[in-house]
């Protein structure tokens, strides 16, 4: 049996991204692929094949739905490879779709001054997708690699665009829009975790505007500002960068 499909895994895993693994459990009648025949399906490439046509679209399909939505429980599916399906093999198959592998943290970093780009060069060392923000395009100097850097108009767009448990860190060169940015934030709910740069004098303030907004205790006592774990200590751009991304580490490994 080919066994490319263990590469592909390791492959993978090693960069930490999800993907469903589909293998044939059985087959009757004339099918595309025999039994134990695998494709490895992740959310933008897919590797291997089942036969192709419409069985594997909807395969394809499953297997995304599946990722989407987090899932991490195994299930099979019975195919009749008949008109109805748009297939003409008239035999039938079972397709097992197996989660593999938990998804990077999706991580959105609002604002690339000094700390930002600290910041994002530690970060792009970790198993995270970074999505970089700021709507000053020249600050966008020495992007490390892998990580999408986004001159938007309206950072607000970023919130609205970010997957559900994405890592919001706000550290933006102006306070109204830290404060329209963390209104967004709370008022999603949806988040892994929310960071707001800025002293214990910031934030009193912040929940002062912000709850004359809507935003209740529970929502206001998830946004962590100060920022970063607070026995990593110091005032440098790089200290405040180590001690945020000590404290997004312990996140993410907590729930995983």
């Amino acid at each position: 049996m080919n066994d490319e499909w263990i590469s592909i895994l390791m492959q993978l895993r090693e960069r930490r991204e999800p993907c469903v693994l589909l293998t044939l459990l059985a087959d009757k009648g004339s099918v595309p692929r025999n039994g134990g025949t695998k494709m490895v399906v992740g959310l933008e490439q897919t590797w291997l094949t089942l036969g192709g046509g419409n069985l594997e679209f909807q395969c394809i399909a499953m297997a995304r739905e599946m990722l989407a939505n987090h899932a991490a429980v195994p299930r099979s599916e019975h195919f009749n490879l008949g008109a109805r399906l748009g297939q003409c093999c008239g035999g039938m198959t079972t397709v097992l779709f197996e989660p593999l592998i938990q998804p990077q943290p999706q991580i959105i970093v609002f604002g690339a001054g000094h700390v930002g780009k600290a910041l994002v060069s530690l970060l792009a060392t970790l198993p995270c997708h970074i999505t970089w923000v700021d709507e000053r395009s020249e600050q966008f100097t020495d992007v490390p690699a892998g990580v999408k850097a986004l001159h938007a108009e309206d950072p607000l767009d970023a919130v609205a665009a970010a997957a559900a448990q994405s890592y919001f860190i706000v550290m933006t060169h102006h306070h109204p829009r830290d404060l329209e940015l963390a209104e967004a934030i709370l008022k999603r709910g949806d988040y892994r975790y929310f960071g707001l740069i800025g002293s214990r004098t910031k934030r009193q303030r912040f929940e002062y505007r912000l709850a004359g907004k809507g935003i209740n205790s529970g929502q206001l006592n998830a946004m962590r500002c100060p920022i970063g774990l607070p026995d990593v200590k110091g005032k440098l751009p790089a200290e405040i960068a180590v001690a945020i991304a000590a404290e997004i580490i312990a996140v993410y490994q907590a729930a995983s």
